[in-house]
C-alpha cells in the first residue's frame, strides 16, 4: 500500500514532535491503517506481528485522547509479559516526551507492589501492565476504572495461551461501557474473536497481509545438525559471521540455561532469558544485551516477547519452534530499521517436514547450507585479521614498533616472516590453528590424505557403512569425502581429508559404533 507520512495524520503537534524525535517519517503499514480508524474513536481488532510497528498503531492515538489536565486514570495497555509492559511504557514515554504532565505506569509482577501502589496515589493517566497485577490492584481498590475511556489488549493471543482469558474478561467487565476497546493480535483463533464480540462494538478489522510478516532482508539457512552437535556448529556461525548482538532461541529453560554454561565456558559474553529469573534478573540481561555488554541472549519465546532491539544481526533457532507463528515473531528481531539480518534454524531427521511447514506458511526459501568446518572457521578469522592489520599498516605510525621487530631480529635467529606468522598463530588461539596446521606425518594415505586406525573391525560385525556413517553423522563432514576403508578382524583403517582429520579426530572421542567404544588415532607407518 501507499505509505504515509506521519505529518500527513493530523497528529497533535507535541505527539509529531515525539515521533520525529524518535527518527520516524513514514508510518508503516500497519500504523497508516490503524491510527485514523482508532481518531475516530471506534473499535478496532487488528493483526500484526511484533516488529510492524503495532505499539505506535496503537499508542499514537490513544496518547493523544489524554487529557494531561486530568490526573486520573484515562487508558489501561494489557500485555502478556513484564518485558513486553515495559517495552511499550518505553515506547509510550519516548512517543509523549514533550506532553509535559503525563504519567506512564508499567506494572507487573516481581516488581514492588507498594512503590506501584504509591505512584497510582500520585496520580497516573496511563497503566500498562500484565492482566495478573492489574487484577492485584482491582482487588486491592488501588486502581480505579470509572473514568477510562480506551483499553487496549496487545498481543491478545499470547495471554490467551498464558492462560488470562478470565482476568482479561474480568478487566474488561469492570470498565465502563462507553469506551474504546482496542485488541491487536498475531492470530484470531475463536476465543478472541469470542472476546471481540462480547467486549468490542463494531470493531473494524485492521490487519496485515502475510506477505509483510516476513522482512526480505532476512537471508534465512538450515542446517542439519546432530542434537549433540549443536553447540559445536553455533560456535563456529558465530566465528564465522561475527554478529554484533545475536539472539539463540531454545524451546525450554533447560536448554537456555545448559547452553548459556557452554557458551560463557567457550568465552563467549552470553546471558540467558527465561521465566524462571527474578524480574531484578531480567532487567539485568536485557540492560546488558541492549547496551552490548552481552553479545549473545539466549532465551525462550515467552521471555523474549517484547524484547525490541534494533542491532540484532543474527538469530540462530536452536531449537526450532513449535509453532510457525513464533518463527515469524523470531526472526522478525532481526533485519530491523533497514538493516539486513540473516537467521539460522538447526534441524534434524524429520524436522525437515517442519522446516517445509513453516517456508509454506511465511512464503519464504529457507536455504540448505553445510556445517562450517574448523577450517572455514580459520579462513575466516585468518581474513579479518589480516585485513584488520592492513588497516592499521595504512592509518598507523608504526616506526617504534618496526624498530622493535628489528631489534628482534638481529638478535634471535629468525625471520620477519617466522615471527609474523606466529603471531598470526597467537592472534588464531592454539585450539582453531590446529585444524589447519596439524602434521599428522607419513600415514600411508593417498596424498591430501589422512589414514586413521580405529580398534573395531570384523568381528564386531563392522562394515564400510557403520565407518562412514559414524564419521560423517559425529563430524559433520560429507560421507563422500571420505577415502579407503579397509576392515580387518580387529582394527580398521580409513582415510579422511587432511583438513578434516583434526575435526574428524576430536568428533569421535567417546562414540560408540555398534555398541562398542571405540579408540581412534593417526595410523603410523613403520
Amino acid at each position: 500500500m501507499e505509505t504515509v507520512r506521519f505529518d500527513e495524520l493530523n497528529l497533535a503537534p507535541k505527539i509529531l514532535r515525539g515521533v520525529t524525535e524518535m527518527g520516524f517519517e513514514e508510518a508503516t503499514p500497519i500504523q497508516t491503517k490503524s491510527i485514523p480508524v482508532i481518531m475516530e474513536g471506534g473499535d478496532v481488532l487488528g493483526q500484526a506481528q511484533t516488529g510492524t510497528g503495532k505499539t505506535a498503531a496503537f499508542g499514537i492515538p490513544l496518547l493523544q485522547k489524554i487529557d494531561i489536565s486530568k490526573k486520573h486514570l484515562q487508558a489501561i495497555v494489557l500485555c502478556p509479559t513484564r518485558e513486553l509492559a515495559i517495552q511499550v511504557a518505553d515506547e509510550f514515554r519516548n512517543l509523549s516526551k514533550f506532553m509535559h504532565g503525563l504519567k506512564i505506569l508499567p506494572v507487573y509482577g516481581g516488581q514492588d507492589i507498594v512503590k506501584q501502589i504509591r505512584s497510582l496515589k500520585n496520580g497516573v493517566q496511563v497503566v500498562i501492565g500484565t492482566p495478573g497485577r492489574i487484577m492485584d490492584h482491582m482487588d486491592r481498590k488501588t486502581v480505579k476504572f470509572n473514568q477510562v475511556h480506551t483499553i487496549v489488549m496487545d498481543e491478545a493471543d499470547e495471554m490467551l495461551n498464558m492462560g488470562f482469558r478470565e482476568d482479561m474478561e474480568t478487566i474488561l467487565s469492570k470498565i465502563p461501557e462507553e469506551r474504546q476497546t482496542i485488541l491487536f493480535s498475531a492470530t484470531m483463533p475463536k476465543p478472541i474473536l469470542d472476546i471481540t464480540k462480547k467486549f468490542q462494538k463494531d470493531a473494524q478489522m485492521i490487519k496485515v497481509v502475510k506477505k509483510e510478516l516476513t522482512v526480505p532482508s532476512i537471508d534465512q539457512y538450515y542446517y542439519e545438525v546432530r542434537p549433540k552437535k549443536k553447540e559445536e556448529v553455533l560456535c563456529r556461525l558465530l566465528d564465522i559471521y561475527d554478529p554484533k548482538l545475536s539472539l539463540v532461541f531454545c524451546n525450554t529453560k533447560r536448554m537456555v540455561d545448559e547452553l548459556v554454561s557452554a557458551l560463557q565456558g567457550r568465552g563467549y559474553f552470553a546471558e540467558g532469558l527465561h521465566g524462571d529469573l527474578k524480574q531484578s534478573q531480567r532487567d539485568r540481561v536485557m540492560n546488558s544485551f541492549r547496551n552490548g555488554r552481552t553479545e549473545i541472549l539466549v532465551a525462550t519465546d515467552v521471555a523474549a516477547r517484547g524484547i525490541d532491539v534494533d542491532d540484532v544481526e543474527a538469530v540462530f533457532n536452536y531449537d526450532l519452534p513449535q509453532d510457525e507463528e513464533y518463527y515469524v515473531h523470531r526472526i522478525g528481531r532481526t533485519g530491523r530499521a533497514g538493516r539486513n539480518g540473516v537467521a539460522f534454524n538447526f534441524i534434524w531427521g524429520k524436522e525437515i517436514y517442519k522446516l517445509k511447514d513453516i517456508q509454506r506458511y511465511c512464503k519464504t526459501k529457507i536455504k540448505a547450507q553445510p556445517i562450517p568446518s574448523l577450517n572455514d572457521v580459520n579462513s575466516t578469522k585468518t581474513d579479518k585479521i589480516l585485513k584488520n592489520l592492513s588497516n592499521i599498516i595504512k592509518n598507523d605510525d608504526l616506526t617504534s614498533m618496526i624498530n622493535i621487530i628489528e631489534e628482534q631480529i638481529n638478535n634471535e635467529d629468525y625471520s620477519s616472516l617466522e615471527l609474523a606468522a606466529a603471531f598470526l598463530k597467537s592472534s588464531l588461539g592454539n585450539d582453531l590453528s590446529e585444524g589447519n596446521i596439524t602434521d599428522f606425518g607419513d600415514t600411508g594415505a593417498e596424498d591430501g590424505m589422512v589414514r586413521l586406525f580405529i580398534n573395531v573391525g570384523r568381528k564386531q560385525n563392522i562394515r564400510p557403512s557403520d565407518i562412514l556413517g559414524a564419521i560423517a553423522g559425529e563430524s559433520g563432514m560429507p560421507g563422500k569425502l571420505v577415502g579407503t576403508i579397509d576392515i580387518f578382524d580387529k582394527y580398521t583403517f580409513v582415510e579422511v581429508p587432511t583438513e578434516f582429520a583434526h575435526e574428524v579426530l576430536v568428533a569421535m572421542e567417546h562414540v560408540k559404533i555398534k555398541g562398542k567404544e571405540i579408540n581412534i588415532e593417526p595410523a603410523n607407518r613403520k
